[in-house]
């Protein structure tokens, strides 16, 4: 039986957690509103996002209580932000919100099992086949056909998926996650605008694509970051891990309700093989694995 602090301290979790999951979501829907109207490049909306989100992480950890710094520099980690957001911008070009959430997540869970695997972890038969799953629904979701994404979106997505999945790897451990996400913003918004000014001759920009960089780089990283490390606290690592699977369905469900794009079998037979065998392998404990 729960008393009244414990029902509400649960409630808490689930309200964090469920707002974090919009947020990551909205980052699809808002770049790929913002790319495929025309509304900004993709270099100039990788920029304007992570110098919002430098700016917004911050501020707000200078405004915490306690004092913070970022005394320890993760260049490798900043990179690896930079290289996600970038090729992220740039596969949205061409991708819809719920197809580029699903392949970007499909790669990120590959790239931290396969690093699991090269550290010595040893996954159990049903790890295995959920491994297998994910892999053959995202080869279903990309291979040649009529209802396929197109080939350099799902490259690029792949790519930040990697990244993303170094990144997240990096910062295992880290004793104060908000300064470390705040000092890998800072240090990676100067390869951003490094990248702007490579291709600065096919740059543009109008007040509504600025607004959206605004708001992706400040509110849906920035502070959805903020409002996913006070969830994570709460939350075991399983858990953690689990509930982001819901990102590709609510940024696919959220493409077909603001940017009347359509969820194709294609997509729902992938999402089924996809998060259904990532699902296996966070619910399955590697058999060298102690519990904590």
């Amino acid at each position: 039986m729960y008393d009244g602090r414990d029902a509400l301290r649960i409630l808490q979790t689930l309200a964090l957690t469920a707002v974090a999951m919009f947020a990551f979501a909205a980052n699809s829907l808002l770049c790929r509103l913002a790319l495929g109207q025309g509304f900004i490049d993709p270099a100039s909306f990788a920029s304007i996002r992570l110098i919002a989100g430098a700016t917004t992480l911050f501020l707000i950890v200078q405004l915490r209580l306690k004092q913070s710094k970022f005394d320890h520099a993760d260049w490798l980690a900043a990179l690896m932000l930079f290289a996600y957001v970038a090729f992220f911008s740039f596969a949205y070009l061409t991708l819809p919100a719920g197809t580029g959430a699903l392949i970007l997540f499909g790669a990120v869970q590959v790239t931290m099992f396969s690093v699991g695997l090269r550290a010595g972890e040893m996954f159990r038969p049903v790890a295995w086949f959920g491994f297998a799953l994910a892999i053959v629904g995202l080869v279903f979701l990309v291979s040649p056909g009529v209802a396929a994404p197109p080939a350099f979106g799902a490259a690029m997505m792949t790519i930040a998926g990697v990244a993303w999945g170094v990144y997240s790897l990096r910062g295992r451990g880290v004793t104060d996650p908000l300064s470390a996400t705040a000092g890998n913003f800072v240090r990676g918004a100067p390869f951003a605008l490094v990248l702007s000014l490579l291709l600065a001759s096919n740059a543009h920009a109008d007040s509504a694509g600025i607004v959206l960089a605004v708001a992706s780089g400040a509110i849906t990283s920035g502070i959805g970051y903020v409002i996913w490390y006070a969830a994570l606290s709460r939350l075991s690592a399983i858990q953690a891990a689990t509930v982001q699977l819901s990102v590709p369905l609510i940024a696919a469900f959220g493409g077909v309700v603001l940017l009347s794009e359509v969820i194709t079998p294609r997509l729902l037979g992938a999402s089924a093989a996809i998060l259904g065998g990532v699902a296996l392998v966070l619910a399955t404990r590697p058999r060298n694995e102690r519990p904590r």
